[in-house]
């Protein structure tokens, strides 16, 4: 670029619309004391190993496999107790590492009650129970990244 480097949200959206295009993971941008850093979080599909001994029906088994995996978080989502993320972030069961979680599997719960935290943006997000109930699964682990919508926990 050559002209001035401002950190005004165009200048962002366009280095943000490079990352999307290119196979770039991360641009940072330092002028003076001002700096700028965007990451892109690139999910890499882990790929069969191919087994030379391995008939080939055998080879689309993986695959069949996959889809009823795929299946059940889709049931798991329209479930009528699913608790589903309402943002993109780490969930985190406890609100420090050494502290209890804030349910465990059997837990009775009451509407507005904390289930779990969502960080996201260096910002803590309580999730709160919809409904009263008593948690028969818990479907993210502590510390593991959550996608809008997916669910975290069914509260029946």
């Amino acid at each position: 670029m050559t002209k001035d480097l401002q950190f005004d949200p165009a200048t962002i959206r366009e280095l943000a619309q490079i990352l999307r295009e290119s196979d770039l993971t991360e641009i940072e941008l330092v002028d003076n004391d001002m700096r700028v850093k965007l990451v892109r979080q690139v999910t890499v599909a882990a790929m069969a190993m191919p087994v030379a001994a391995a008939p080939a029906p055998s080879a689309a088994a993986p695959a069949a496999a996959a889809a009823p995996a795929a299946s059940a978080a889709e049931v798991e989502a329209d479930h009528p107790g699913a608790v589903n993320s309402p943002m993109v972030g780490v969930a985190y069961l406890s609100s420090e590492p050494s502290a209890a979680p804030f349910v465990t599997l059997g837990s009775k719960v009451a509407q507005g009650q904390t289930l779990l935290l969502i960080e996201a943006m260096k910002t803590y997000n309580q999730i709160k129970a919809p409904r009263a109930g008593t948690v028969t699964r818990i479907l993210v682990e502590s510390g593991t990244p959550v996608e809008f919508g997916e669910p975290l926990m069914i509260v029946e």
